[in-house]
């Protein structure tokens, strides 16, 4: 299914509040309620929209340790599936360059990640080497 202008239209009022009401999305997109329903149900159906989520407060929500990490080492080796369901990841990028793969990780406060990071590099066998950088400010971030 490729997507069009209305379907764009209405991703892009998602975007900005998944609760919006239908009617809403249809004022603001020009289209008729039963429309935006139908072309909804056609975008979950084909898995163009996964899900609905929701912007959490990372400083409320104790998440507001942001972390990038690099990771060198064939992915074959050492990226199970703990790690990729643990709470701390957030995303799980493969990257071309030095390094293999890019996490963005989120936490309480440092200790939390150092724990996290000791762990991590005594748990995943194959791993050549790590850098991370710590998040100092958000500029910006989108769903």
């Amino acid at each position: 299914m490729s997507l069009d202008e209305k379907d764009g239209k209405i991703i892009k009022e998602l975007r900005k509040n998944a609760r919006a009401p239908i009617r809403d999305i249809a004022k603001k997109t020009g289209l008729r309620p039963s429309t935006v329903h139908q072309r909804l149900v056609q975008l979950v159906k084909n898995k163009i929209i996964r899900g609905f989520t929701i912007k959490v407060e990372s400083k409320e929500a104790e998440e507001n340790f942001v972390v990038f990490m690099l990771v060198k080492g064939g992915p074959q080796h050492y990226l199970d599936q703990k790690i990729l369901h643990d709470d701390h990841v957030k995303e799980v990028f493969g990257v071309t360059g030095e390094y293999d793969l890019l996490l963005k990780l989120r936490f309480k406060d440092v200790d939390e990640f150092n724990h996290f990071i000791l762990t991590f590099r005594k748990d995943q066998k194959g791993i050549e080497q790590t850098l991370t950088m710590v998040g100092t400010i958000m500029l910006k971030e989108e769903l």
